[in-house]
This record gives structure tokens, sequence and C-alpha cells, in this order.
């Protein structure tokens, strides 16, 4: 009896030590993602040079959507791999896991939507450049470049356009000039990163809007589709005993999760929606669907687990 209790006690621990740990993990991913990824919006896009702070304040609530689509699944990741380096009992520290995942993601976008015209008077507008600034590619510095005659505080007033080899060109009106700044498609100066990247931070994006997109529709449907997700994302752990290299069953998980990140866009984009729509339409409504094949792939996932803890548990009896 004295051993039972011993063994449950030093559980009880070990959960304690893994929703501290997922915790600390998912606000410093969030907190360092975010700032990282507001930092490079600011010195990338075009747009932000308006100084307006209606622009600035979308560049930081963007920032904060992506980061939390990647702390979500960046610490589940890193949940998983504490359970197995830990040896975690599996079923009550997959269901920490999945809440406190869907709790966090939940108050952040609570956070986040009430945040409201709060965060305009706590942007600095310091000034980048007069009239006379001139926007060119530093990384091609013959191809075109633009001088804002009026400064970055007059985006659509009077420029000039030097094109190389050509005789430069004075605007004071062009295509474009009268269309809102929040709407304006983002155009980088400098060189695009990696494909690879580009790709994980695009379909991050697509995931941050996906929650955003729930998130407006209710507080239910977002619990309802975080859930699922957190659901999903936790069933791969048995790819962390794959191999007795953890850092191989690591690289793996993250395959693994990438995967995840594009079968979450494919099934929420607009194409898909239509087959569902068409397909489904008077058996279920459309915002389950994607959550219901979530639950069944990750069941599914689950299952396999317990097969093969059976199949193993079976092996050793037999020795």
């Amino acid at each position: 009896m004295h051993l039972y209790l011993s063994h449950v006690n030093l559980e009880n621990v070990k959960l304690v030590r893994l929703a501290v740990h997922f915790i600390l993990c998912f606000i410093g991913l969030f907190l360092v993602s975010a700032g990282i990824r507001f930092l490079a919006i600011r010195l990338e896009w075009t747009r932000l040079l308006t100084l307006q702070p209606e622009a600035l304040q979308n560049e930081l609530v963007a920032a904060i959507q992506w980061a939390l689509s990647f702390s979500l699944y960046s610490s589940i990741i890193l949940g998983l791999c504490f359970i197995s380096r830990d040896r975690i009992f599996a079923l009550p520290a997959i269901a920490c896991i999945i809440v406190l995942a869907v709790g966090l993601t939940y108050s952040v976008s609570l956070g986040l939507g009430s945040m409201g015209g709060m965060i305009i008077d706590k942007i600095p507008r310091k000034p980048i450049g007069g009239p006379g600034l001139i926007l060119s590619n530093p990384n091609r510095p013959s191809g075109t470049a633009i001088v804002l005659l009026e400064g970055p505080s007059t985006p659509g007033g009077a420029r000039v356009v030097a094109i190389p080899d050509r005789p430069m060109i004075y605007q004071e009106n062009f295509p474009g000039k009268d269309i809102p700044v929040s709407i304006l498609s983002m155009t980088p100066f400098g060189e695009e990163s990696p494909w690879v990247f580009r790709s994980l931070a695009i379909d991050l994006k697509i995931s941050a809007d996906n929650l955003k997109q729930r998130f407006n529709e209710g507080h239910i449907p977002f619990l309802i589709y975080t859930g699922a997700l957190a659901v999903l994302l936790s069933s791969f752990i048995f790819i962390m005993n794959f191999s007795a290299w953890p850092l191989a069953n690591f690289f793996l998980c993250c395959l693994a999760f990438r995967g995840v990140l594009y079968l979450e866009n494919l099934l929420n984009s607009p194409d898909m929606q239509i087959f569902f729509d068409s397909l489904l339409k008077n058996y279920l409504p459309i915002s389950a669907v994607i959550p219901m094949l979530f639950c069944v792939v990750g069941l599914l996932a689950y299952l396999y687990t317990f097969l093969i803890h059976l199949a193993k548990r079976k092996s050793d009896n037999e020795i």
C-alpha cells in the first residue's frame, strides 16, 4: 500500500512538473516568436512606412496571432518530449497537455480580441525619414528606386521613380494612390528567405487566420476546434518511442507536425469547404466537420499507440 501511494505521489509530482514546463514553454515561445515576427514585419514591409498607428497595430496583432499558432504547435512538441523523457503515465499527461494548450490559446485569443485600440497609444511614433526619402532594395542597388517627395507620412503624395537606364519620372497621380493602407499587399524590400522557412511561415499565418476565424464565430466553436487540433497533435506521442535516439524522434515529430499544419490548411481551404458543404450539409454543420476529422485521426493514432503498448507488454511477458 505504501509503495502504491508513493508511486501515485511521484506521478502527481511529474504531472505538476509537466504543467509548469508546458506553461513556461508556451509563454516563452509566444513572447519570443511574437517579438521576432513583429520586428521582421516592421523592418521588411513597405506599408509600415506610412507611420499610421492603425497599420502598426494591425501588424502587431498579426504578429501575435502568428506567434499563437507557432506556440500551440511547438509547445505540444516540447510537452511530448517531456512526457517521453520523464516516462510519465501517458493518459493523464496527454489530458494535461490538451487542457493547458486549449486554455492558454483561448486566454491569448480572448486578450487579443479585447485589446481594441489600446495598442495605438503605446506604440512609439518616431519618424523614419522626411521629405525626399528614397526607397530602394539594398540587395539590388541598381534596381528601381522611389523618392517620396512629401516623406513617409504621405506615401500617396507626389513621387519620383528612378528606373535604371531610363529618365526619371515625376508622378503626382499614379495607380493605387487612393487605396487604403490597411489593404495594401505586403512587398518586401530584401531578397526572399529560403522556401522551406517561407512556406512554414505562410502556413503558420494561415493557421493563425483559421484560429481567428473560429474565435470570431464564437467561443464554443473556437474551443472545439482548438481542442480537436490539440487532440490530434498530442496523438503523435508514439513517435517519441520510434528509436532509442531522442533527437531523431524529435525531428520525426516535427515532420509529423508539419504535415498536420499542411493538413489543417488544406481542410480549411475554400475548395475543401465547398466540397464538405455539398457532401455533408444535410448531415453535419460545416464547422463541425474539420474538428471531427481531427478527432477521428487522433483516436486512430491513440489506438495504434495502445496496441503497440499491448504488443510490447506481451513480448516482455513471454521473455
